[in-house]
Protein backbone atom coordinates (compact mmCIF):
# COMPACT_ATOMS: atom_id res chain seq x y z
CA UNK A 1 0.00 0.00 0.00
CA UNK A 2 2.76 2.65 1.18
CA UNK A 3 4.21 1.44 -2.24
CA UNK A 4 1.85 2.47 -3.89
CA UNK A 5 0.78 5.64 -2.71
CA UNK A 6 4.97 6.52 -3.03
CA UNK A 7 4.62 5.44 -7.25
CA UNK A 8 1.40 7.65 -7.48
CA UNK A 9 3.54 10.53 -5.75
CA UNK A 10 6.09 9.99 -8.21
CA UNK A 11 3.88 10.16 -11.18
CA UNK A 12 1.76 12.88 -10.09
CA UNK A 13 4.80 15.03 -8.94
CA UNK A 14 6.03 16.24 -12.67
CA UNK A 15 2.29 17.16 -13.32
CA UNK A 16 2.36 19.69 -10.41
CA UNK A 17 5.63 21.32 -10.82
CA UNK A 18 4.28 22.25 -14.45
CA UNK A 19 0.92 23.26 -13.22
CA UNK A 20 3.06 25.31 -10.92
CA UNK A 21 5.29 26.66 -13.53
CA UNK A 22 2.21 27.66 -15.62
CA UNK A 23 0.77 28.92 -12.49
CA UNK A 24 4.07 31.73 -12.40
CA UNK A 25 3.46 32.17 -16.65
CA UNK A 26 -0.10 33.28 -16.41
CA UNK A 27 0.28 35.39 -13.19
CA UNK A 28 3.65 36.84 -14.97
CA UNK A 29 1.20 37.92 -18.55
CA UNK A 30 -1.32 39.31 -15.97
CA UNK A 31 1.18 41.57 -14.77
CA UNK A 32 2.37 42.46 -18.05
CA UNK A 33 -0.51 43.79 -18.64
CA UNK A 34 -0.69 46.23 -16.62
CA UNK A 35 2.88 47.58 -18.39
CA UNK A 36 4.25 48.87 -15.36
CA UNK A 37 7.55 49.87 -16.24
CA UNK A 38 10.36 52.72 -17.13
CA UNK A 39 12.73 52.39 -19.61
CA UNK A 40 15.75 54.37 -20.66
CA UNK A 41 18.10 54.55 -23.47
CA UNK A 42 21.79 53.64 -22.54
CA UNK A 43 23.03 53.59 -26.57
CA UNK A 44 22.71 53.08 -30.01
CA UNK A 45 24.46 50.87 -31.92
CA UNK A 46 26.08 51.09 -35.60
CA UNK A 47 23.46 48.52 -36.79
CA UNK A 48 20.69 50.72 -35.29
CA UNK A 49 20.00 48.09 -31.92
CA UNK A 50 19.14 50.20 -29.01
CA UNK A 51 20.68 49.26 -25.81
CA UNK A 52 18.14 50.08 -23.76
CA UNK A 53 17.86 49.39 -19.26
CA UNK A 54 14.38 48.27 -18.26
CA UNK A 55 13.07 48.50 -14.38
CA UNK A 56 10.19 45.99 -14.14
CA UNK A 57 7.99 45.91 -11.07
CA UNK A 58 6.98 42.83 -9.60
CA UNK A 59 6.78 40.36 -6.41
CA UNK A 60 9.00 38.05 -7.89
CA UNK A 61 12.34 38.90 -9.39
CA UNK A 62 12.79 36.22 -11.60
CA UNK A 63 9.20 37.38 -13.12
CA UNK A 64 10.52 40.86 -13.64
CA UNK A 65 13.42 40.01 -15.14
CA UNK A 66 11.41 37.72 -17.87
CA UNK A 67 8.65 39.87 -18.29
CA UNK A 68 11.93 43.24 -18.98
CA UNK A 69 12.17 41.40 -22.83
CA UNK A 70 8.33 42.40 -23.10
CA UNK A 71 8.47 45.49 -21.34
CA UNK A 72 11.61 46.62 -23.80
CA UNK A 73 9.62 46.33 -26.82
CA UNK A 74 6.19 47.76 -25.85
CA UNK A 75 8.28 50.75 -24.47
CA UNK A 76 9.58 51.59 -27.65
CA UNK A 77 7.01 50.90 -29.43
CA UNK A 78 4.28 53.04 -27.14
CA UNK A 79 6.05 55.13 -24.79
CA UNK A 80 9.71 55.52 -26.25
CA UNK A 81 12.84 55.92 -23.45
CA UNK A 82 13.88 58.57 -21.23
CA UNK A 83 17.67 59.84 -22.70
CA UNK A 84 20.49 58.97 -20.07
CA UNK A 85 21.76 62.44 -19.40
CA UNK A 86 25.11 60.52 -18.12
CA UNK A 87 28.22 62.36 -18.93
CA UNK A 88 29.98 59.10 -20.65
CA UNK A 89 26.96 58.14 -22.38
CA UNK A 90 24.31 61.14 -23.51
CA UNK A 91 22.03 58.66 -24.88
CA UNK A 92 19.22 60.56 -26.72
CA UNK A 93 15.68 60.13 -26.21
CA UNK A 94 13.46 58.09 -28.02
CA UNK A 95 10.45 59.02 -29.32
CA UNK A 96 7.86 56.27 -29.39
CA UNK A 97 7.35 54.54 -32.89
CA UNK A 98 3.43 54.62 -32.13
CA UNK A 99 2.42 58.46 -31.94
CA UNK A 100 -1.01 57.17 -31.33
CA UNK A 101 -2.08 55.61 -27.83
CA UNK A 102 -5.06 54.32 -29.19
CA UNK A 103 -3.64 51.97 -31.90
CA UNK A 104 -3.23 49.26 -28.91
CA UNK A 105 -6.75 49.04 -28.45
CA UNK A 106 -7.43 49.22 -32.21
CA UNK A 107 -4.87 46.38 -33.22
CA UNK A 108 -5.24 44.56 -30.25
CA UNK A 109 -5.96 41.44 -32.30
CA UNK A 110 -1.96 42.01 -33.22
CA UNK A 111 -0.33 43.19 -30.30
CA UNK A 112 -1.96 40.33 -27.99
CA UNK A 113 -0.47 37.62 -30.40
CA UNK A 114 2.76 39.81 -31.03
CA UNK A 115 3.37 40.00 -27.07
CA UNK A 116 1.89 36.42 -26.16
CA UNK A 117 4.54 34.22 -24.13
CA UNK A 118 6.92 32.88 -27.46
CA UNK A 119 5.21 35.60 -29.97
CA UNK A 120 6.61 37.87 -32.63
CA UNK A 121 8.48 40.19 -30.13
CA UNK A 122 10.90 37.98 -29.01
CA UNK A 123 12.62 38.20 -32.47
CA UNK A 124 13.70 41.91 -31.51
CA UNK A 125 15.42 41.54 -28.08
CA UNK A 126 17.88 39.79 -26.23
CA UNK A 127 19.07 40.60 -23.01
CA UNK A 128 22.67 42.21 -22.70
CA UNK A 129 23.13 42.20 -18.85
CA UNK A 130 21.09 41.43 -15.50
CA UNK A 131 23.25 41.00 -12.97
CA UNK A 132 24.57 42.88 -10.31
CA UNK A 133 24.14 43.95 -7.00
CA UNK A 134 22.32 47.89 -8.20
CA UNK A 135 19.63 46.05 -10.54
CA UNK A 136 16.94 44.83 -7.85
CA UNK A 137 15.58 46.94 -5.04
CA UNK A 138 12.93 45.76 -2.74
CA UNK A 139 10.06 48.35 -2.75
CA UNK A 140 7.61 47.20 0.41
CA UNK A 141 6.31 43.62 -1.44
CA UNK A 142 7.61 44.33 -4.58
CA UNK A 143 10.76 44.16 -6.62
CA UNK A 144 12.23 46.71 -9.01
CA UNK A 145 14.78 44.65 -11.14
CA UNK A 146 16.86 46.64 -13.75
CA UNK A 147 18.06 44.65 -16.79
CA UNK A 148 19.93 45.83 -20.20
CA UNK A 149 17.83 44.77 -23.29
CA UNK A 150 18.93 45.22 -26.78
CA UNK A 151 16.41 45.83 -29.28
CA UNK A 152 16.61 45.33 -32.98
CA UNK A 153 15.27 48.77 -32.91
CA UNK A 154 15.17 49.12 -37.10
CA UNK A 155 13.64 45.34 -37.40
CA UNK A 156 10.94 46.50 -34.94
CA UNK A 157 9.94 49.54 -37.09
CA UNK A 158 10.29 47.73 -40.31
CA UNK A 159 8.00 44.91 -39.02
CA UNK A 160 5.14 47.73 -37.52
CA UNK A 161 5.58 49.56 -41.06
CA UNK A 162 4.58 45.74 -42.89
CA UNK A 163 1.55 45.46 -40.60
CA UNK A 164 0.47 49.10 -41.15
CA UNK A 165 1.18 50.21 -37.76
CA UNK A 166 3.52 52.70 -38.47
CA UNK A 167 3.97 54.66 -41.51
CA UNK A 168 7.10 54.50 -43.38
CA UNK A 169 9.55 57.45 -43.03
CA UNK A 170 8.66 58.64 -46.46
CA UNK A 171 5.41 59.77 -45.16
CA UNK A 172 6.65 62.30 -42.47
CA UNK A 173 7.65 64.54 -45.60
Amino acid sequence: MRRLFLMSVLLLLPALLCAGQKSKTKKANRETVQWRYEIQNEAVGADKTVLVCVWSYSKDVNVARRQALKNAVHGLVFKGAAANNDRTKRARALRPLVSDPAVEQQRADFFDAFFADGGDYARYVSVASSSGAGNVVKMGKEYKVAVFVSVQYDELRRRLQSEGIVGGLGSMF
